[in-house]
């Protein structure tokens, strides 16, 4: 698996990225010219038991799994040999989201057949995009 790419550089570590980052929008692209395009956090946080004599369970943050991380999609996750770009830093939890479905609608992504993105935000769904907006323009 190759590394993260941010500009033409290597991201390999957390102080690769500046002070404040707490996610990323990506596209990985496989040899054959398939993408797809997502955002991932830096940091997850879990809830923990409470400690002994305590009432209120703990709440732990630590870095995510984000250098290994290869999607959400179970097709993608099974390519080799991918490349993996950030498209665009962070600093929030809505400038994440934001900037993700800015790059799915930028790149048309429910239009593209070498997209692996099936929806866009739990809402749009690639197959009813292609059945009422493009199959029906092509006859």
């Amino acid at each position: 698996m190759k590394n993260w790419t941010y500009r033409n550089k290597k991201v390999n570590k957390l102080s690769d990225m500046p002070m404040g980052t707490i996610g990323f929008v990506y596209i990985i692209t496989k040899e054959d010219g398939s993408y797809y395009v997502g955002k991932k956090s830096l940091y997850s946080t879990v809830k923990k038991p409470p400690l002994k004599g305590k009432l209120r369970k703990r709440t732990v943050t630590a870095e995510s799994n984000w250098k290994e991380y290869k999607s959400s999609n179970k097709e993608v996750q099974q390519w080799v040999d991918t490349q993996r770009e950030i498209l665009h830093l962070c600093n929030s939890k809505i400038e994440l989201t934001y900037f993700e479905n800015k790059a799915l609608y930028c790149l048309s992504v429910l239009e593209d057949e070498k997209s692996m993105n099936g929806n866009i935000s739990g809402k749009i769904y690639k197959s009813s995009i292609m059945k009422e907006f493009i199959k029906p323009s092509l006859t």
